[in-house]
């Protein structure tokens, strides 16, 4: 008993022991899933009929895809447009909250406040419903004096960027980090720049920009990725429509899987979409050294 006692004791086997339900579920719902769909990647499965071995039928498909083609388009303008807005704003906001007051307690929740709701069913109808015809955009147009009837989600040029609009509006998790980044800047640096006269553009440029890249290169990685696997908004609000042209890849992905139930193909899909975004991290990797600032303090 004793030396049971001491042996739970040691660090490295409590470690374990605390760490053991994580892994567990890891496994089981992380690395167990992934393995069955990678199975399911090469086998031609409709849900309802036990998977049949196909080998590479279904990458092949995915090249004679058209309407895949559309949806990688979509996904690559829709992440490449909203996550540099969205950072360029979460910026602006959060070089705004730096200076202490009474209310920059409240400012910061309430600015947060739609990264937590944002990607909620709700928030999405929500939108969906500012943005119809006889929504409140259309109205406040019109208190203006536009008098306009037109139809936001309609339209090929307008609806995805309705997407992107609510995702820009979700910068608060963004804001926050750079928040903190900037309130670790010493302020002598700042001060030595005064004493020689620089302005506040050239501060702003010469001091805070290039300490923030690592922040920033953080940001951007991060934002990346939900880019690529943003759904909520796609799914509730437009469905992909009119003409494909808000059609993301994992609203795409899901029709295959569960409303086509080609679920082959989904998950062959899925593995693709790893691909992408492994590719594209891998390349944001390995342009750091160009552009962020890795000099101490």
């Amino acid at each position: 008993m004793k030396s049971l006692r001491k042996q739970l004791g040691k660090e490295s086997v409590s470690g374990v022991l605390f760490t053991l339900p994580f892994i567990i579920g890891f496994i089981l719902f992380m690395i167990v899933p992934m393995g069955i769909s990678l199975y399911y990647s090469f086998c031609d499965y409709d849900i309802l009929s036990p998977p049949v071995f196909s080998g590479l039928n279904n990458f092949k498909e995915m090249l004679k895809d058209d309407i895949l083609i559309q949806s990688i388009k979509v996904t690559f303008y829709f992440a490449f447009v909203s996550v540099p807005l969205k950072l360029l704003f979460a910026l602006i906001v959060a070089l705004l909250l730096l200076k202490n007051s009474r209310m920059s307690g409240f400012y910061r929740a309430a600015y947060y406040l739609p990264s937590i709701i944002g990607g909620s069913v709700a928030v999405s109808i929500l939108w969906k419903r500012m943005f119809a015809m006889d929504g409140v955009i259309n109205k406040l147009l019109g208190v203006i004096g536009i008098e306009t009837n037109f139809s936001w989600l309609g339209d090929t040029k307008t609806a995805l960027w309705v997407l992107i609009i609510l995702v820009v509006w979700q910068f608060g998790s963004s804001m926050l980090i750079f928040l903190s980044a900037l309130k670790q800047i010493p302020v002598t640096l700042y001060e030595a720049a005064e004493v020689d006269g620089a302005t506040s553009i050239s501060k702003f440029f010469r001091i805070t920009l290039p300490l923030l890249t690592p922040t920033i290169f953080f940001n951007l990685v991060m934002q990346m990725i939900n880019g690529f696997l943003a759904f909520t908004q796609s799914y509730i609000i437009t469905q992909g429509k009119p003409m494909n042209s808000t059609l993301l890849y994992t609203v795409y992905m899901y029709q295959q899987s569960f409303q086509f139930y080609n679920t082959g193909y989904g998950a062959a899909m899925a593995w693709v979409m790893l691909l992408i975004i492994g590719l594209i991290t891998l390349g944001l990797f390995a342009t750091k050294r160009f552009w962020v600032y890795e000099g101490g303090l």
